[in-house]
């Protein structure tokens, strides 16, 4: 069993900075087994892919939207991804979500490799 839980989210300004983090408590895969992922949800669009790191940490992949503002990390020893997003705009507002890929340590981008999602927090930018 696989839980995530997200922090980190709140409202900031355009321009400014935000960090989320996710925790994840595991009682079956060894977290430093598998890619991590976060994926974002705006009102009335679907969810969509913002960034991604292997299992070793040593590889990430962004979205076009999130290249050069947004920095995905783990810390395995800590069982611990985040998220470093700079920047923002308004158009960053929307509902993150950490998710977790058991089956692979490489990167996907799809949300369907993904198989445990964190609840969600909430991202506002304001303008």
């Amino acid at each position: 069993q696989v839980q995530l839980v997200e922090s980190g989210g709140g409202l900031v300004q355009a321009g400014g900075s935000l960090s989320l983090s996710c925790a994840v408590s595991v009682s079956g895969p060894v977290f430093s087994n598998y890619a991590m992922g976060w994926f974002r949800q705006a009102p009335g669009k679907e969810r969509e892919f913002v960034a991604a790191i292997n299992c070793f940490g040593t590889s990430t992949r962004y979205a076009d939207s999130a290249k050069g503002r947004f920095t995905i990390s783990r810390v395995n020893a800590k069982n611990t991804v985040y998220l470093e997003m700079n920047s923002l705009k308004p158009e960053d507002t929307a509902d993150y979500y950490c998710s977790t890929d058991v089956n692979n340590c490489r990167i996907s981008t799809s949300s369907q490799a993904y198989d445990y999602w964190g609840p969600g927090i909430q991202v506002t930018v304001s303008s």
